[in-house]
Protein backbone atom coordinates (compact mmCIF):
# COMPACT_ATOMS: atom_id res chain seq x y z
CA UNK A 1 0.00 0.00 0.00
CA UNK A 2 1.26 3.23 -0.71
CA UNK A 3 0.95 6.39 1.22
CA UNK A 4 0.90 10.27 -0.15
CA UNK A 5 1.17 13.22 1.80
CA UNK A 6 -2.02 15.00 0.36
CA UNK A 7 -0.99 18.48 0.28
CA UNK A 8 1.81 17.20 -2.31
CA UNK A 9 -0.61 16.65 -4.78
CA UNK A 10 -1.20 20.07 -5.54
CA UNK A 11 2.53 20.36 -5.76
CA UNK A 12 2.89 23.10 -3.16
CA UNK A 13 3.48 21.34 -0.10
CA UNK A 14 2.86 23.55 2.72
CA UNK A 15 6.03 24.29 5.06
CA UNK A 16 5.84 22.29 8.08
CA UNK A 17 7.65 21.32 11.58
CA UNK A 18 9.39 17.99 11.52
CA UNK A 19 10.88 16.31 13.91
CA UNK A 20 14.22 13.77 14.20
CA UNK A 21 15.69 11.53 17.75
CA UNK A 22 18.74 10.72 16.91
CA UNK A 23 20.67 8.14 19.33
CA UNK A 24 23.82 6.57 18.76
CA UNK A 25 24.82 3.49 21.40
CA UNK A 26 27.88 2.05 19.55
CA UNK A 27 31.53 3.30 18.63
CA UNK A 28 31.99 6.69 18.72
CA UNK A 29 29.06 7.74 19.76
CA UNK A 30 29.35 11.48 19.57
CA UNK A 31 30.80 11.42 16.03
CA UNK A 32 27.82 9.08 14.98
CA UNK A 33 25.53 11.96 16.22
CA UNK A 34 27.50 14.72 14.98
CA UNK A 35 27.43 12.95 11.54
CA UNK A 36 24.19 12.18 11.21
CA UNK A 37 23.14 16.18 11.90
CA UNK A 38 25.37 16.86 9.58
CA UNK A 39 23.48 14.60 6.99
CA UNK A 40 19.99 16.01 7.72
CA UNK A 41 21.88 19.69 7.32
CA UNK A 42 22.80 18.56 3.86
CA UNK A 43 19.42 17.41 2.81
CA UNK A 44 17.89 19.72 0.25
CA UNK A 45 14.12 20.80 1.36
CA UNK A 46 15.20 20.70 5.46
CA UNK A 47 15.82 23.45 7.18
CA UNK A 48 17.41 22.80 10.96
CA UNK A 49 16.12 25.21 13.04
CA UNK A 50 17.26 23.64 16.01
CA UNK A 51 19.35 20.78 18.09
CA UNK A 52 19.06 20.14 21.21
CA UNK A 53 21.59 19.58 24.25
CA UNK A 54 23.56 16.08 24.15
CA UNK A 55 22.03 13.71 26.05
CA UNK A 56 23.21 10.05 27.92
CA UNK A 57 21.00 7.63 28.38
CA UNK A 58 19.90 4.89 29.78
CA UNK A 59 18.47 1.91 27.28
CA UNK A 60 14.70 1.36 27.13
CA UNK A 61 13.03 -2.24 26.48
CA UNK A 62 16.35 -4.28 25.81
CA UNK A 63 18.85 -2.91 28.83
CA UNK A 64 21.52 -5.19 28.24
CA UNK A 65 23.55 -3.12 26.23
CA UNK A 66 25.59 0.62 26.26
CA UNK A 67 24.24 3.51 27.11
CA UNK A 68 22.89 5.89 24.32
CA UNK A 69 24.03 9.51 23.63
CA UNK A 70 20.20 11.21 22.26
CA UNK A 71 19.44 14.89 20.25
CA UNK A 72 16.51 16.03 19.00
CA UNK A 73 16.96 17.80 15.87
CA UNK A 74 13.67 20.55 15.19
CA UNK A 75 13.31 20.85 11.30
CA UNK A 76 10.82 23.16 8.89
CA UNK A 77 10.27 21.27 5.49
CA UNK A 78 8.26 20.79 2.76
CA UNK A 79 9.29 17.59 1.83
CA UNK A 80 6.81 14.40 2.08
CA UNK A 81 6.66 12.58 5.16
CA UNK A 82 7.78 9.61 3.39
CA UNK A 83 10.42 11.71 1.73
CA UNK A 84 11.81 12.49 5.38
CA UNK A 85 11.69 9.22 6.42
CA UNK A 86 13.12 7.55 3.40
CA UNK A 87 16.56 10.06 3.78
CA UNK A 88 16.31 9.21 7.81
CA UNK A 89 16.72 5.12 6.76
CA UNK A 90 19.66 6.52 4.12
CA UNK A 91 21.79 8.80 6.87
CA UNK A 92 21.22 5.13 8.92
CA UNK A 93 22.67 2.88 6.24
CA UNK A 94 25.44 5.49 5.61
CA UNK A 95 26.19 5.10 9.35
CA UNK A 96 26.38 1.05 8.61
CA UNK A 97 23.45 0.64 11.15
CA UNK A 98 22.32 -3.52 11.83
CA UNK A 99 19.39 -4.08 12.61
CA UNK A 100 19.78 -7.71 14.47
CA UNK A 101 18.08 -7.19 17.48
CA UNK A 102 14.66 -5.18 17.86
CA UNK A 103 15.87 -2.11 20.09
CA UNK A 104 19.24 -3.95 20.29
CA UNK A 105 22.53 -1.55 19.99
CA UNK A 106 22.99 0.82 16.76
CA UNK A 107 25.85 2.90 15.26
CA UNK A 108 23.06 5.38 14.80
CA UNK A 109 18.94 5.42 14.63
CA UNK A 110 17.38 8.74 13.40
CA UNK A 111 13.21 8.28 13.76
CA UNK A 112 11.22 10.74 12.74
CA UNK A 113 8.98 11.46 15.67
CA UNK A 114 6.60 14.54 14.05
CA UNK A 115 5.53 15.89 11.00
CA UNK A 116 3.38 19.25 11.67
CA UNK A 117 0.23 18.07 12.81
CA UNK A 118 0.13 14.76 10.29
CA UNK A 119 -1.08 11.42 11.64
CA UNK A 120 -0.35 8.37 9.84
CA UNK A 121 -0.97 4.61 10.14
CA UNK A 122 1.47 2.88 7.47
CA UNK A 123 3.05 -0.30 6.96
CA UNK A 124 6.49 1.78 6.71
CA UNK A 125 5.47 5.04 8.60
CA UNK A 126 3.36 6.04 11.28
CA UNK A 127 3.38 9.82 12.64
CA UNK A 128 3.11 10.91 15.40
CA UNK A 129 6.45 8.23 16.20
CA UNK A 130 3.87 5.48 18.07
CA UNK A 131 5.81 5.38 21.29
CA UNK A 132 7.75 9.07 21.50
CA UNK A 133 4.78 10.16 24.16
CA UNK A 134 6.20 7.10 26.40
CA UNK A 135 10.03 8.24 25.90
CA UNK A 136 12.10 10.88 28.17
CA UNK A 137 15.03 10.39 25.94
CA UNK A 138 12.53 11.96 23.00
CA UNK A 139 10.62 14.19 25.01
CA UNK A 140 13.10 15.80 27.37
CA UNK A 141 15.62 17.26 24.36
CA UNK A 142 12.57 18.21 22.28
CA UNK A 143 10.90 19.90 25.54
CA UNK A 144 14.36 21.97 25.45
CA UNK A 145 14.15 23.23 21.86
CA UNK A 146 10.32 23.48 21.56
CA UNK A 147 9.09 24.36 25.39
CA UNK A 148 5.32 24.57 23.54
CA UNK A 149 5.87 21.79 21.51
CA UNK A 150 2.45 19.38 21.05
CA UNK A 151 2.48 15.81 20.08
CA UNK A 152 -0.29 15.52 18.09
CA UNK A 153 -3.35 13.17 19.85
CA UNK A 154 -0.98 13.12 23.12
CA UNK A 155 -0.74 16.99 24.05
CA UNK A 156 2.21 19.38 25.37
CA UNK A 157 4.94 17.96 25.63
CA UNK A 158 5.78 19.73 28.99
CA UNK A 159 2.87 17.94 30.26
CA UNK A 160 3.43 14.76 29.17
CA UNK A 161 6.89 14.64 30.80
CA UNK A 162 5.45 14.76 34.60
CA UNK A 163 4.08 11.06 34.05
CA UNK A 164 7.46 9.56 33.19
CA UNK A 165 10.43 8.41 34.51
CA UNK A 166 13.33 10.81 33.26
CA UNK A 167 16.07 9.16 35.70
CA UNK A 168 17.87 7.73 32.91
CA UNK A 169 18.16 11.15 31.45
CA UNK A 170 21.32 13.03 31.49
CA UNK A 171 22.53 16.11 29.71
CA UNK A 172 26.36 15.97 28.81
CA UNK A 173 27.03 19.93 28.93
CA UNK A 174 30.73 18.45 27.43
CA UNK A 175 29.08 18.18 24.19
CA UNK A 176 27.48 19.67 21.70
CA UNK A 177 26.68 19.02 18.19
CA UNK A 178 26.79 21.52 15.69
Amino acid sequence: MTYLDVDTLSGMAPLRVAVFSLGSNLGDRFEYLQGAANALRATPGLKITGISSVYETTPVGLVDQPDFLNIVVVTESTLASMVMLERALAIEDAFSRVRLVPGGPRTVDVDLIAVGDRVLNGETLTLPHPRAHERAFVLVPWLEVEPDAELVGHGRIADLLPGLDASGVRRRDDLRVE
